[in-house]
Order: C-alpha cells, then structure tokens, then sequence
C-alpha cells in the first residue's frame, strides 16, 4: 500500500516503553493498595494508649449517675445498670465480683458489685432502688465485655425500680453528661498527678505520655492507696 510504513515495535525502543507501561499499571495499584492500611495504622498509633475526651462514648438515651454508673428503664417496665466508659478507660481490665443475688432488695447507694484488678478494688453502688432480677451472666466467662461495650452486652445487672423518677432526678443526660463526663476527665487528671506525687513520690509519672497526655487506663499503674483515694473522691458519691 503506497505511502504506508509497517514498524516492528519489537525492533525498536517499543518494546522498552510497554514494559515501562506494565510495570506501572501493575505497581501503582499495588502501592496504593499497601499505602492505604499503612495511613490507617499510622493514625491508630497515634490515638493508641491515650485517654483523652475525643474517644469517649457517652450515648444518649441513657439516665448517668455521678458514681460512673447508668441506668435505662427498658419496655418491660425493668432497667439496666451498668459502668460508664471513662471509668472503663481509667481502669482498665476488671473482672465483677461480691454481686448480690436475684430477689435481692437494694436501695439507692448500697452495694451490687465490686471491681477487681490484681487484688485491688473498687466498689460500685446501684443508682436506683429495687429488686434485683437478673446479673449479666456473660461477664462470668467474658469480664473483657465490660469495656468493650459498657452500654450494650457489658451491662451488669437488671433492677425492677421502686422510685424511678426520683432515684433519677438528679441524672445527667445527652449533652449534660457528655459535658460532665469531660469534666471528670480533667479532675481525673488533676486527681493521677496530684495523688502520684503525695503518695509515691519516687515512682515516675508512667500514667502520662509525652505532651502530659493521659495514658489509657492509667489506674493499672497505680497501688492500692489511690485505688481507695480514687474510690472515695469519684464513687462514693452519688446524685
């Protein structure tokens, strides 16, 4: 065919650019494939070990007691009580023990469970008054549900109220509790590095990380003594 040239692109630097051509076509893909979980990563890194306001959950709907416990009155005419979030970031890993038995009566204030970390304790008092119907079995086996969800399958005990409208008349709800919440936070923190340095002088700050942020669950680090400090100043009293 006149005036048409046929080129072997094999015979020139053709054969160059299409590998050129593949081998991108199959590296970008890849590295951003790679490059992807790595940003992810980065970014928990960064948010990891730290107890700060912006990974607290505080769900509305829910009536919350200024001992860190809530309650929630269900359609079966029963409420669950349970543990808020930030007592669970400022503890850590805890397992429930001295819980009283279902048809027990208990009132507003008195004991229904304590919480235990390598011989140190916390106890906990029912916000509501009432007859115990049932404790969350699944914590028996699984304890760790206590912080994973505090305010789904981690509820501890369910409480048929005698006074529910009074016993949770001085509750905190929706944006009220997320603002009160914050400031537990802040006067927990005042409360590690004020304690650390009465009580054991000579131990290093290892509750706070670098930039005097607050390590999470900073209690773990802490002896007994600020166990029963923390116990009097943030759960003994209640609203």
């Amino acid at each position: 065919m006149e005036g048409f040239t046929y080129t072997n692109i094999f015979d020139t630097k053709g054969i160059e650019y299409l590998i050129i051509i593949a081998f991108l076509i199959l590296v970008v893909p890849f590295w951003r494939l790679l490059n992807k979980p790595l940003k992810i990563k980065v970014k928990a890194g960064e948010a990891s070990g730290v107890l700060n306001e912006s990974i607290l959950r505080i769900p509305q709907g829910l009536f919350y007691s200024k001992n860190h416990t809530w309650a929630h009155l269900e359609k079966s005419g029963y409420a669950r009580l349970g543990l808020d979030d930030l007592l669970m970031h400022i503890t850590g890993g805890v397992e429930l023990g001295n819980l009283k038995n279902p048809d027990d009566r208990v009132e507003k204030g008195e004991l229904i469970a304590e919480l235990r970390q390598n011989g140190k304790l916390l106890k906990i008092v029912s916000p509501l008054s009432g007859e115990i119907q049932s404790f969350n079995t699944l914590l028996e086996d699984n304890p760790e549900i206590l912080n994973e969800d505090p305010y789904g399958k981690g509820w501890i005990c369910s409480i048929k109220p005698d006074k529910w409208l009074a016993d949770t008349n001085s509750c905190l709800l929706a944006e009220d509790a997320l603002a009160w919440a914050k400031s537990e936070l802040t006067r927990f923190k005042d409360f590690a590095a004020m304690s650390m340095k009465q009580l054991v002088p000579e131990t290093p700050m290892v509750i706070l990380q670098e930039g005097g942020e607050l390590s999470d669950n900073p209690l773990i680090a802490m002896p007994e003594e600020i166990w029963r400090k923390f116990q009097k100043e943030f759960l003994d009293t209640i609203s």
